[in-house]
């Protein structure tokens, strides 16, 4: 049965009213919201442990920045062309079902990776080690997207319950940017006051236990799909909005990528090696903030302008970073485009869930979750390269060419944002004034309909 289903008149009709407003300590008294978000946490951590722990693991065997680098891509290419795949087979037949086999070959790879960089083994065998290692990351954060979503459609088509899958989705942010800090400085610490392997096996150790007791929660998890017989099920990239959305997350990663490597490269060309993580920790602390207030406003203007906004201030923040003299400048100018992050990621898992059919929208959020990690590998790899050729300054370009170019499309495509069935409230493609602004909640609540009938 298909989420776009028809709502009363009288439910259009307050869709100019004000628009609702839920706060966090609603939101987190939501009955079961604590037996999963808890177990999620543990299990999101190491998502930010993986990259950093091969890093420093195959650096430390194998004595080569370049090899360390190259694996660690590998393990992030393959999770994000493969994440999707397990986030669509999670929404036929129920995250328990995929999640329990996911993390057992995730902690088995990563034995293994370990296990052959302890071996000194040829580089080539760490490259295949990695493919099943970052495959098997678990798509925890789409499945935490997919159980508020499921949680608050119960509760039927509302503006509240819209604001309520809005709130949700800027905890889920401020969560996700708080694991990017603290996994990688977690990982690093780990392995320097131990060893470069007990950090590999703190992150699978973390993920498998993390992983088994979330996929426990079956009371909160959403229902399976089952398809008509003969029915063919698309997949959500089949959706074009999706596709858009997806090659705009992959230019966050870029900008995510280009800001690890470039401050860390600034910072060493004056001398300051210790502050790159304080430069790091602005930029990923502003984006937090930002995502923090995001969920408490109750906002008035679509959510296709608020992203378009939001990624038009990234655009601009990161134009200034090549250009900036000393850490100090720098510092404010990755404030600036940390601030538009959170807006921007919380926008477009919003306009994603809208996109979809209930039995694809956990394979939708892992999209855009694996765009941002295979935007984050690509924008690494290019940054450093520019910055060997010509200097630290140049990794900065990558940012704002890879925002640049998600802002083009963004802003010359965003008819294709707009839910099908006639779900234009939105508004955002068509310039909606201020009154008609607020139905861009009020259609978002329209696709809670089918969470809550099935």
């Amino acid at each position: 049965m298909t989420a776009r289903r028809t709502v009363d008149n009288a439910e259009d009709a307050g869709a100019t009213s004000a628009p609702a407003r839920v706060g966090y300590g609603a939101l987190l008294r939501t009955p079961g919201a604590w037996t999963f978000l808890v177990p999620a946490f543990v299990a999101r951590l190491p998502y930010a442990m993986l990259s950093m722990g091969i890093l420093l693991l195959v650096k430390d065997t194998h004595g080569s920045y370049g090899t360390a680098g190259t694996v660690t891509a590998v393990a992030a290419v393959s999770q994000a062309l493969i994440g999707p795949q397990t986030g669509r087979l999670a929404d036929r037949y129920g995250q328990a079902t995929v999640l329990v086999p996911t993390v057992l070959v995730h902690a088995l790879s990563v034995g293994v990776l370990i296990a052959l960089a302890l071996g000194h083994a040829p580089a080539w065998t760490l490259f295949l080690a990695a493919v099943p290692a970052g495959a098997s990351v678990p798509q925890i954060g789409a499945m935490v997207r997919a159980r508020w979503v499921a949680t608050f459609g119960a509760e039927g088509a509302s503006a509240t319950s819209a604001a309520k899958v809005s709130t949700a989705f800027a905890f889920e942010s401020v969560t996700d940017e708080f694991t990017f800090v603290v996994g990688p400085i977690v990982a690093a610490k780990i392995a320097t006051s131990v060893n470069p392997s007990a950090s590999l096996i703190a992150e699978a150790a973390l993920t498998l236990v993390g992983g088994l007791v979330f996929a426990a929660q079956r009371r909160t998890a959403p229902a399976r799909i089952t398809p008509r017989p003969g029915a063919r099920r698309a997949s959500a990239l089949s959706s074009p909005g999706v596709r858009l959305l997806a090659g705009v997350t992959l230019g966050v990663g870029a900008v995510f990528g280009g800001m690890q490597v470039s401050v860390n490269a600034f910072a060493d060309s004056v001398g300051q090696h210790d502050a790159s993580g304080t430069v790091y920790g602005i930029f990923a602390g502003g984006s937090m903030v930002a995502g923090v207030l995001y969920g408490v406003i109750a906002w008035r203007h679509a959510v296709q302008q608020r992203m378009i906004a939001s990624y038009a201030l990234l655009v601009l923040g990161c134009s200034t970073l090549w250009a900036m003299p000393n850490l100090v400048a720098l510092s404010v100018a990755g404030l600036v485009c940390g601030l538009a992050i959170a807006p921007t990621l919380i926008s477009g898992y919003t306009l994603v869930e809208t996109l979809v059919e209930d039995g694809a929208k956990t394979e939708a959020f892992t999209w855009l979750t694996g765009a941002i990690g295979l935007g984050l590998a690509v924008g690494s790899m290019v940054a450093g390269q520019l910055i060997d050729a010509n200097g630290p300054s140049a990794g900065f370009l990558v940012p704002v060419i890879g925002a640049g170019l998600g802002l083009v499309a963004l802003v010359s495509l965003r008819h294709l944002l707009v839910a099908p069935g006639g779900a234009v409230g939105a508004g955002g493609a068509d310039g909606a004034t201020a009154a008609d602004a607020a139905p861009s909640e009020h259609a978002a609540a329209r696709q809670l309909v089918g969470a809550a009938k099935g």
